[in-house]
């Protein structure tokens, strides 16, 4: 009977749990409809600290004004030209396959070209493969334009039918990333207390959270955009059209490790210098090669400082899937859960060489406080 009430509070702690359990798990479901605006939401908010900081000391601690100045800026400066960014390359998507539709590419003369660069064994290879046939390619591509006009028109049906939705999940977007701006470090902090783990284990895992938001955007986004736009003018110097949508693909691609914008930049030289614009071709391959390429290794110690830890084909196959699973978001998202799997087991490995460090300390204290306390009696 002594024993009763300590088993009620364990039943009435452990109800409580539960019910805390469940109410967590209805509040995702609810969320989750807006996850990725609200995922963007708060890595903004991250991103833009420092901006923040510098406005709100400037208007002298008044946290309103300057979470709604940063806000602006935000939008103006990034999301505005993001979303002109986006309209055109659509444009110039739908146009160039419109226009590889009237006058598809003549893969015939670009097999024979480059074919008849190859050696002789190779060209033997390239006959018991039965790759000399092209026709059939040729028919493949035209179905395949065909189908890929097809399916942008639909898309663009579509984004428009669902514009409120869009709108709603960006408003409330902006809605929130005001708060987090304004109120991040609070909720932070807040978020910190209530957490069930050990205070130390926890700043420590923000703060490596932290670390690897900033290392993936501004190590990985900033350097990717960067080259994109390299992209994008080195190829309008060299004269190929819907340079602005190579440059998107050049960007998107420069996110994934092993592949980068090469994937563009080279396909798009070697073109060139098959159909006879030999100084653009050169020009496309050497300014990628030495300028395109080089900014990531000339940029990223100057934004990051250091590198995020995470090796490259971690990141490679943590990107990819992030794409499969959540779409685009996927590039950022990726990563992140990554850097933060390889920080939780770090912090795990770091706290139990603590715990054994603190423990071997504990026990020479207590030889040494029994060699004292044996060595008088020794003398007695």
């Amino acid at each position: 009977m002594a024993h009763q009430p300590h088993r009620t509070d364990e039943l009435q702690h452990a109800s409580f749990l539960i019910i805390l359990a469940v109410v967590s798990l209805l509040m995702a479901v609810i969320i989750l409809p807006f996850a990725q605006p609200l995922l963007w939401a708060g890595l903004s908010a991250i991103m833009f600290q420092p901006l923040y900081r510098y406005i709100l000391k400037h208007m002298r601690g008044r946290r309103n004004p300057a979470a709604g100045v940063t806000l602006l800026i935000i939008f103006f400066v990034l999301m505005v030209p993001a979303l002109w960014l986006a309209t055109m390359v659509v444009q110039e998507a739908f146009t160039l396959l419109t226009t590889l539709q009237q006058q598809p590419l003549d893969l015939a003369v670009l097999f024979d070209q480059v074919y008849g660069m190859l050696p002789k064994v190779a060209q033997q290879a390239v006959d018991r493969g039965g790759w000399g046939d092209v026709t059939t390619v040729q028919a493949r591509l035209q179905e395949l334009l065909t189908e890929s006009a097809g399916m942008i028109a639909s898309q663009a049906v579509s984004i428009g039918g669902g514009a409120l939705n869009f709108f709603l999940a960006f408003g409330v977007a902006l809605y929130v990333m005001y708060f987090l701006i304004r109120d991040g470090e609070r909720i932070g902090r807040t978020v910190l207390c209530a957490v069930p783990v050990e205070r130390s284990i926890a700043e420590r895992l923000a703060q490596r959270f932290l670390g690897i938001v900033r290392a993936t955007i501004k190590g990985t986004g900033v350097v990717a955009l960067v080259q994109g736009a390299l992209g994008a003018i080195t190829l309008t110097i060299a004269g190929v059209p819907s340079s602005l949508l190579f440059g998107v693909i050049m960007t998107i691609f420069a996110l994934v490790p092993v592949i980068g914008s090469g994937a563009v930049w080279v396909p798009a030289g070697l073109y060139l210098l098959l159909i006879g614009d030999y100084w653009q071709g050169l020009f496309v391959l050497l300014t990628g090669f030495f300028i395109i390429s080089s900014a990531d290794n000339v940029l990223r110690p100057i934004l990051v400082g250091r590198d995020t830890g995470i090796p490259d084909w971690i990141i490679l196959v943590t990107t990819l899937g992030g794409i499969s699973l959540v779409g685009f978001s996927g590039i950022v998202l990726g990563p992140l859960v990554a850097g933060l799997f390889l920080a939780s087991w770090s912090i795990l490995r770091e706290q139990r060489d603590e715990d054994e460090e603190a423990s071997q300390e504990m026990d020479n204290i207590n030889v040494d406080a029994s060699g004292r306390s044996i060595a008088p009696a020794e003398a007695g």
